[in-house]
């Protein structure tokens, strides 16, 4: 009996660890990224992000769902870990092979790519075999509820990308040397995942070829496969289409709104992933609070999302300097890309609680919808429209997921939208009004302590006006440490 209150304290622990790490590795990402948006300009920019979102489409074709399923059945019984590491790692052998040729015979098909940008796709490749086999690794480590290491080596990574990148953009190196950032990262990633695997989880590494346990395991794995799949094209394939469409130019300016709302995303995942084994025993146990934790969950991230997605569309020229000049065709795409803030926000919530009731096939469908519908969009909207275009579709496409998920939130818990109104009212009413103290003083104040001001602003008029109360900040703690106790 003592070893399970010992097992949710490891929990625990892991889960700090790797909010966290998380935190941390966004900044560090995001502060590079600017580094090379200053260094680069849009057009090399957006050659190198090309590259990297080509071959991270095709990264999952390599792991094919695999690592999810290899967690959950490490989990399960650790004892035929072993044997089913051995298979998948002589699995992941043939589909890098089949996946490094096919990135080599998609980007040479077309014949609209330089020999740069096919060179930069090329060492990218290297990244994307390696990083899924370091994926192989921490997963198996990840089923031994150990997310220490894991959490340590992301934190590594970007500081390695960030220092070596650093040296090669101040020596005035060619694009494709600053790419080998990358490559040093994840050769790093490869070697100190598989020296924790061997040494610290004294897990012997083998590979194996038994086509009959590849079925097996293809088949179990095909549900992960396929919403993987579903995601990587829904979050990657806007910039592959734009390049396609519009060149490298506009792959640059779109990948700054892309940025932002990527770095923004550590709030709601920070807190989803403390209160999603709350929801999951909820769901068993008490399905009333369920529906409280869930309307409350959906308030709090409104009442965090709308006033950033009011400041930064009010600020988007101020921001878009921070990068330097030559990226002024971002202002628009960042102010339409950051109206879909609130609806990313948001549909945290609506998809941890499908998962956590057991509706994730609806998660999978619903991910496919949006997926045909923002190819179809971006396809007719980016030849037109560009960068705008593009982010358009991020807007519409994130509406669409939030549509379709609460239609499906509400075929489980007895939960009405409406229910969210009274609270929503405050916040756009308390938004507006520091969106009105920003127009008026942005010409006259620091961007920094004018959003400061703003921020005490609007948490000064949401508290008056009873749209945020001390009870809500004891629920969030009782949320997140309810979370860790029942995971």
């Amino acid at each position: 009996m003592e070893e399970q209150p010992q097992k949710i304290k490891n929990i625990a622990k892991n889960t700090s660890y790797l909010t966290i790490a998380l935190i941390i590795q966004k900044v560090i990402s995001f502060f590079y990224f600017i580094l090379l948006a200053r260094n680069l300009g849009p057009e090399s920019l957006g050659k190198y992000y090309f590259a990297i979102s080509f071959t991270t489409i095709f990264a999952i074709f390599i792991d094919l769902g695999l690592a999810n399923y290899l967690i959950r059945e490490t989990a399960k019984i650790k004892e035929k870990s072993s044997k089913l590491l051995s298979n998948i790692l002589g699995l992941k052998i043939l589909t890098s092979l089949l996946s490094v040729l096919a990135v080599f015979l998609f980007i040479n098909i077309f014949g609209v790519y330089d020999s740069i940008s096919r060179q930069l796709v090329y060492i990218s490749s290297i990244c994307m075999v390696l990083d899924s086999f370091t994926l192989t690794f921490f997963s198996t480590v990840r089923g031994f509820h150990n997310l220490k290491y894991e959490s340590f080596s992301s934190v590594i990574f970007q500081l390695i990308v960030l220092i070596v990148g650093w040296i090669f953009l101040s020596l005035g190196f060619d694009l494709r040397i600053i790419m080998l950032s990358l490559v040093s990262a994840s050769a790093f990633n490869f070697i100190y995942s598989l020296i924790i695997l061997r040494f610290k989880i004294k897990m012997p590494v083998k590979i194996s070829f038994n086509f009959s346990f590849f079925r097996n395991i293809l088949i179990l794995s095909l549900p992960f496969a396929l919403y993987g799949i579903f995601q990587r094209l829904y979050t990657y394939l806007d910039s592959v289409l734009l390049s396609f469409f519009s060149g490298d130019y506009y792959v640059g300016v779109y990948q700054i709104a892309f940025k932002i709302i990527y770095a923004l995303q550590f709030l709601p995942m920070a807190f989803v992933a403390s209160l999603y084994p709350a929801m999951s025993y909820y769901w068993l146990n008490n399905k009333e609070q369920l529906k409280i934790a869930f309307k409350r969950s959906m308030d709090y991230l409104f009442m965090i999302s709308i006033p950033i997605s009011v400041a930064i569309f009010l600020l988007a020229g101020d921001i878009i300097m921070i990068f330097k000049d030559g990226y002024e065709g971002a202002v628009w795409p960042l102010k339409i890309s950051i109206l879909a803030l609130v609806f990313i926000f948001v549909n945290f919530p609506v998809g941890s609680l499908l998962n956590a009731c057991d509706r994730q096939s609806k998660n999978t469908r619903n991910m496919l919808i949006c997926l045909i519908s923002a190819v179809i969009l971006n396809i007719l909207l980016i030849p037109k429209f560009n960068a705008m275009g593009a982010a358009a579709v991020v807007l519409i496409s994130n509406l669409l997921m939030f549509v379709l998920g609460i239609i499906e939130c509400k075929k489980i818990i007895s939960y009405k939208f409406r229910d969210n109104l009274l609270s929503l009212f405050k916040i756009i009413f308390a938004s507006l009004l520091m969106g009105v103290l920003i127009f008026l003083l942005k010409n006259y104040l620091n961007i920094f302590l004018l959003c400061f001001i703003a921020m005490i602003l609007y948490f000064l008029i949401l508290l008056i006006i009873g749209g945020f109360k001390k009870a809500d900040i004891a629920y969030i703690i009782y949320s997140f440490k309810r979370g860790k106790n029942k995971i």
